[in-house]
């Protein structure tokens, strides 16, 4: 008999996007029982009047607004044997829980999970979506990879049993509201358990529409990172410190060309355009936009990382 699921999808203020992520969820061919918790931190919007329309859509109140907190609330509130994590900002193919729910059992994994696929429909999304499918981009994590599987640090959303999830005490709550996937699958497989990606679970994700957006979403990366480090003594990777690299070399760089010596910057400034250039060659995309958004993605995360490596606070979880 299939599994019971219950899909996860938080939200705040979410109107442009929440329709055509439920109407993809909704059209789930599973053969066994799902309901969908939208799980919302009091939107502003037209959100949940959206999410009501919906056949086995259940809206949840999240008091505490971020997702890390209405995750672990729509968990305890499900009684079902599997969790799947959604995000309002993706839409997901007909056979994405089936598979998610093959693949748990065929891998005896704890977690399993698809690659973060981007897709965008306006200039600017379009030029984000592809500097994310680069490696000299976005970086050389498996889930960023479309083809890649097997044991991984992470995957995008993912789906786990429920039981297992309260075990592990479920999501943790850094104080930059994020990083909170990146922390749980750490965890796990400290713990020994098997995070697996499957490149046939398979999702679109919209990226922001605005390079304003897309800068405080990876300046909030970094910060979520450097949360972790804090929290656990360790990156989950190398990779971070990739983009803090860049950004102390640049502050180094330009703090000796106030004093007059311009070589280091010039240096370091040309070193980093050489790779966002490959980054677009490797976008295999002629929208030149794909240079700004690779180096507002690298610069914004490394300043991010470094900002929240000050030590500004005793702790990075909220009680």
């Amino acid at each position: 008999m299939a599994p019971s699921v219950t899909i996860l999808v938080p939200t705040l203020n979410e109107e442009a996007a929440i329709e055509a992520c439920l109407s993809s969820l909704v059209s789930q061919e599973y053969e066994g029982v799902f309901e969908i918790f939208v799980i919302d931190g009091g939107s502003t919007d037209e959100t949940r009047e959206i999410a009501r329309r919906f056949p086995l859509v259940r809206v949840l109140d999240n008091p505490m607004k971020r997702q890390s907190w209405g995750l672990n609330l729509g968990a305890t509130a499900s009684d079902a044997e599997i969790l799947v994590r959604a995000d309002a900002h993706s839409t997901y193919e007909a056979d994405y829980v089936q598979r998610s729910i093959d693949v748990l059992g065929e891998r005896k994994a704890q977690a399993v999970g698809g690659p973060m696929r981007a897709k965008g429909f306006t200039p600017i999304e379009r030029a984000i979506a592809a500097a994310m499918g680069t490696p000299l981009g976005i970086g050389v994590a498996k889930f960023h990879s479309p083809g890649a599987s097997g044991s991984a640090d992470t995957v995008y959303l993912g789906a786990f049993r429920r039981d297992h999830f309260l075990t592990r005490e479920g999501y943790r709550h850094f104080r930059s509201g994020v990083a909170e996937d990146a922390d749980l699958y750490y965890r796990w497989r400290a713990a020994g358990d098997l995070v697996y990606l499957d490149p046939s679970i398979r999702s679109e994700y919209r990226p922001r529409g605005s390079f304003s957006k897309l800068a405080k979403q990876f300046f909030r990366y970094g910060v979520g990172k450097s949360d972790m480090w804090y929290q656990n003594g360790t990156l989950p990777s190398w990779r971070p410190l990739g983009p803090l690299g860049l950004v102390v070399a640049l502050l180094f760089a330009g703090g000796l060309a106030l004093s007059g010596v311009s070589g280091p910057l010039l240096l370091v400034a040309s070193s980093w355009a050489v790779v966002v250039v490959l980054a677009w060659v490797q976008s295999q995309s002629w929208n030149p936009l794909v240079m700004l958004a690779v180096a507002v993605m690298h610069f914004t995360y490394g300043f991010g990382l470094l900002w929240g490596l000050l030590p500004r606070r005793s702790s990075r979880l909220e009680s």
